[in-house]
């Protein structure tokens, strides 16, 4: 009778023929020999069938072909192959440490309960020069907000769970790692191993160079698990804060000002449970007064609260004195300075909110350019930038503005908006669009005249 393997690895390839040799090359040279190894090949059209035949006969080795189904479809053939208690995906382009499968292996065998592992890695070159190593948190000690992911590849999953939760959604064409994630971190544990274990490589090709794409897939992901499972959102207040006199608020920017629309934008959200504007402009309240009547609240803030060094948190405590904001379990403060941050962006923050348990949450944008500081000997990088080694914590995120959204009750009690366990959405490049900067406003102007906005 044929022995069940510990782990399955199956690769997945389309045109990495460049490639895929030392990707197979570093499964069969593993420590362990527990393993089963399957070859997907997605319908290549250059030297990769003949490369992969090259190991057809090897006895714990199995090929696949077919034609163009796409990376989740691929990954639930894979599944449905497999036979290990444990199962692994190994992109065509990266490629393992030789003790890989051994380690990731002996910490689910230790562990009954962890359901998903994920390495450190290399980041390498098209030739496989490493560039730097990437070190991720301390699961075990630090991590109390999950809505960083772990990598879709070379993650080690144990296959019943993985079945648990219905397997990869086919629905999404990419994001593969980002959707398993979300599902699986809501009802099993999962670590970080604290070894780099493999090489992920960095070239023109790479899927996850498609900003756009990413983020809208996982916005989509996010509110199709929010659906699925109905989790309960707080009752929010979208709320738009405006000092007086502020040039925009009238501003005509396409077709509507920007005050009109930010608050289409929030009134089109099916989450908000009410919309609110707060000034102490007498024309802002007669705006709302004649168009708003019946669809927005407006509450005239006393001036003390509208200066710059204000916290909005007060602006908070002022509205949670109004008998029609009692009921409000959360706030979002928005920008009508923000021109693209949009009712499904919105939408987004109170998913997350909700999914990864936060107390608050800010819009970001990752921040991959290097940061000095004067010694008075010079500059000097901080946070490690100028090291090989680079840690996840030392990451720098830049807070786009354009959402703030917190908890009323926790909020309270730490005195501010942003406390707590702080979630975060990452947003594109064009909703992270200030037109308070005039550059930006020029390139805003640049986006709606081209889209009929």
């Amino acid at each position: 009778m044929k022995r069940t393997p510990l782990v399955t690895v199956y690769i997945t390839n389309y045109n990495y023929g460049k490639y895929i040799r030392k990707a197979i090359e570093s499964v069969l040279t593993q420590t362990t020999k527990d393993y089963e190894l399957i070859i997907i090949d997605d319908g290549s059209s250059d030297n990769s069938k003949s490369i992969i035949e090259e190991y057809a006969s090897i006895k714990n080795v199995s090929i696949i072909y077919q034609q163009n189904k796409g990376l989740n479809k691929t990954n639930n053939v894979a599944l449905k192959a497999s036979q290990g208690k444990y199962i692994m995906r190994l992109d065509a382009d990266d490629f393992l440490e030789a003790t890989a499968l051994e380690d990731m292996c002996l910490e689910l065998e230790n562990d009954k309960e962890l359901g998903l592992i994920f390495p450190n890695y290399y980041l390498v070159d098209e030739d496989d020069n490493i560039l730097s190593e990437m070190k991720r948190h301390d699961f075990e000690n630090d991590v109390k907000i999950f809505d960083k992911p772990a990598h879709g590849a070379c993650t080690m999953i144990r296959s019943e769970f993985l079945k648990a939760v219905g397997a990869y959604d086919e629905n999404y064409t990419c994001q593969d790692g980002y959707e398993l994630w979300v599902k699986f971190v809501c009802q099993f544990k999962v670590t970080n191993i604290n070894k780099t274990l493999f090489s992920y490589r960095r070239h023109n090709t790479n899927l996850t160079n498609n900003e756009n794409r990413i983020l809208n897939t996982r916005l989509k992901i996010k509110e199709d698990y929010v659906n699925k499972y109905k989790l309960k959102l707080p009752r929010t207040a979208g709320v738009i804060a405006l000092r007086p006199n502020y040039q925009l608020t009238f501003e005509k920017f396409g077709r509507v000002t920007f005050l009109d629309f930010k608050i289409d934008q929030l009134l089109k959200s099916k989450k908000l449970d009410s919309v609110v504007v707060v000034s102490s402009s007498p024309s802002v309240g007669d705006h709302i007064q004649k168009h708003y009547r019946d669809k927005v609240l407006f509450f005239g803030r006393p001036k003390e609260l509208e200066r710059m060094d204000v916290s909005l948190f007060e602006t908070m405590l002022f509205l949670e004195e109004k008998k029609k904001m009692k009921n409000m379990e959360a706030y979002i403060f928005c920008s009508i300075a923000h021109r693209f941050l949009d009712t499904p962006i919105i939408d987004d923050a109170l998913n997350t909110l909700a999914i990864f348990k936060a107390d608050s949450l800010v819009s970001v944008r990752p921040e991959i350019n290097k940061f000095f500081v004067h010694t008075g000997k010079g500059m000097k990088a901080i946070l490690q930038q100028d090291n090989f080694t680079k840690l996840e914590r030392d990451e720098i995120y830049k807070n786009c503005g354009g959402i703030i959204l917190s908890i009323k009750k926790t909020a309270k009690a730490e005195g501010k908006l942003i406390h707590g366990s702080v979630g975060h959405i990452e947003i594109t490049e064009k909703a992270a669009l200030n037109v308070e900067s005039a550059f930006e406003k020029q390139v805003c102007l640049y986006a709606i005249q081209n889209n009929g906005l």
